[in-house]
């Protein structure tokens, strides 16, 4: 896929370019934005901008695309680009946005690297941005077909027909779709986009994972507080806590993301922390409403039995399905579960069956120690699977 010619130019200056990446993104966003504000307004999340977060995301998945065209230059990677693709249909990305980013990103890099951007340079990395862009546009047409919409316009109003509260910090929205008409298709594990406009007129888009059984033609998300220190991370999480009750209306997307439930009848691990629970649930819900036989077992991680949102579900799911089981532990004991152990998880005395198939979700440094211990313990990494809320940082700080 990636030409001989352009191959020993990507393979000379990749050490170069990845490591001037921080600052190429971080020039690329300001530079990009400053010109189309309008991006800012219900596509990028502002968030993610302010922490940094998607300029280190864009940047691994940038070098980790190109890495990978030079371990087989004739092949295109678009194993890589699944996650992404989910993301970008998520919040509506079109065709035509590739034309803007690659404008901004290009002029990006000539000013960051100067003179070392030769003709020929420059020719080999758009050979890779196009690769890139190529692959992703196509993944995203089908993943836009697949759900019956067309691109960028994949939104839809939706009611809001229970609001419960979960802990403190979080709560449940049930919702149904305004107009009475079926709710598009879902898979256990996937997440929908919220769209909200904020106090200052722009919107901004958030995903939450469906935390029900996707099948019964409603959606449930379960929001937890987010409180940020002198960035906008949370804000629509709390926007949705602090005004959002029965009656009100939602705009959501139609539901995507690739880590979801496989169908086969493999044991099953389920493995979170905090409020990555909800993946769980909603893979849970569908295994009870399915009436699933497979062996589960469910280790979840959290602050203290009443910050751990969903218990009572996960407690009525594991009852609910014959071979399920499930461990709890909190940094700080609680009443509600008196023989949870106390302080974070660890494997060493839990039983996880060799030939699991295993989800993770949580903060990434959790995510990362759980993997490492999984492997230890002898279940192969092509049967681990995780969930990040927000960019992938995982790929992102392997190749920094």
């Amino acid at each position: 896929m990636l030409s001989p010619e352009s191959a020993s130019v990507i393979r000379a200056t990749l050490p170069t370019v990845g490591g001037a990446l921080d600052d190429i993104t971080a020039r690329f966003y300001a530079t990009m934005f400053a010109e189309h504000p309008e991006l800012l307004d219900g596509l990028f999340n502002r968030g993610n901008q302010a922490s940094g977060h998607q300029r280190r995301a864009l940047a691994g998945s940038i070098a980790a695309f190109a890495g990978a065209l030079l371990a087989d230059p004739h092949t295109r990677p678009d194993v890589l680009l699944g996650r992404i693709a989910h993301k970008h249909a998520a919040v509506g990305v079109t065709d035509e946005q590739y034309t803007i980013v690659h404008k901004y990103l290009f002029a990006a890099i000539a000013d960051v690297l100067g003179d070392a951007v030769t003709p020929e340079v420059a020719a080999a990395w758009d050979e890779v941005y196009w690769l890139m862009a190529g692959a992703l546009i196509a993944q995203e047409a089908g993943l836009y077909h697949e759900a019956q919409v067309r691109p960028g316009q994949s939104w839809r109003r939706w009611t809001v027909v229970e609001r419960r509260e979960e802990t403190p910090d979080a709560a449940s929205f049930l919702l149904r779709p305004a107009d009475g008409a079926p709710a598009p298709r879902a898979r256990a594990g996937q997440y929908v986009s919220v769209r909200v406009r904020m106090p200052d007129g722009v919107h901004q888009l958030r995903e939450y994972s469906i935390s029900s059984a996707p099948g019964d033609g409603t959606r449930r998300i379960t929001v937890k507080r987010v409180r940020g220190e002198g960035v906008p991370d949370g804000e629509v999480s709390n926007l949705l806590l602090d005004s959002v009750r029965t009656g009100d209306e939602l705009t959501l997307s139609a539901p995507f993301g690739d880590v979801v439930l496989d169908e086969s009848d493999r044991p099953l691990a389920l493995v979170s922390a905090g409020i990555g629970c909800t993946p769980m649930v909603g893979m849970l819900e569908h295994l009870a409403a399915t009436g699933s036989t497979r062996p589960v077992i469910v280790l979840h991680a959290d602050r203290s039995p009443a910050d751990h949102a969903l218990r009572a579900d996960t407690d009525r799911l594991v009852k609910a399905l014959p071979t399920a089981r499930s461990l709890f532990w909190y940094e700080r004991p609680g009443a509600e579960e008196p023989t949870a152990p106390t302080g974070t998880m660890g494997l060493d005395d839990v039983d996880v069956p060799k030939d699991a198939s295993v989800y993770l979700c949580g903060p990434l440094p959790f995510m990362r120690g759980m993997r490492a211990e999984l492997l230890r313990a002898g279940v192969p990494a092509r049967d681990i699977r995780y969930e990040v809320f927000g960019p992938d940082l995982w790929l992102a700080d392997a190749t920094g």
